[in-house]
């Protein structure tokens, strides 16, 4: 083949023995990333997903999928409110005190919104839901929310593409 020319994708079937290509080419698509909160037992809790997608307008619905491995999953998925906020390019430090064993809400600044959700107001956006259905997604769970609140502000997301993080820019 010429320089410059494409080689075709290596087809595989997805199942045990081919999980890291299955997540190499999951991968291949950019994904915004988020921070959901919720008002846990123990106090205000956050989880870092980027499973976050849009489902309708009319009525406003929104989802995410957290794993059913998570140690918090019961109560994610137990939550009847939640917050999904969209996470700024400058918003990789929030991951860290939001991934195991970090930091959390501790010194964080934050308030609540009418639910008694913690809010963030670093986000470029935030959908203040409730739970409205959930469906098994194999080893994760299908949350869909209606959207009581949005907010945004203009800015440029934080991605998430092949193990990295990264931002979006215009095309030339």
């Amino acid at each position: 083949m010429a320089d410059g020319a494409l080689m075709p994708p290596k087809e595989f079937v997805p199942g045990r023995d081919s999980t890291r290509p299955f997540r190499d080419a999951l991968g291949c698509f950019a994904t915004g990333v988020t921070l959901v909160t919720i008002a846990g037992k123990d106090g205000p809790m956050g989880f870092a997903a980027n499973s976050f997608a849009a489902v309708s307008l009319d009525p406003p619905l929104v989802l995410w999928s957290p794993a059913k491995s998570s140690r918090r999953f019961a109560q994610y998925v137990g939550a009847r409110h939640y917050a999904i906020h969209v996470l700024p390019r400058d918003g990789q430090d929030l991951l860290a005190r939001f991934a195991r064993d970090g930091a959390g809400f501790d010194g964080l600044a934050h308030r609540h919104n009418a639910e008694n959700v913690p809010v963030l107001d670093h986000a470029l956006a935030r959908f203040d839901c409730v739970q409205y259905a959930t469906h098994d997604g194999g080893d994760h769970v299908i949350i869909v929310g209606k959207v009581l609140r949005a907010a945004h502000r203009g800015g440029a997301p934080l991605v998430f593409s092949q193990g990295g993080y990264g931002t979006f820019g215009p095309l030339d």
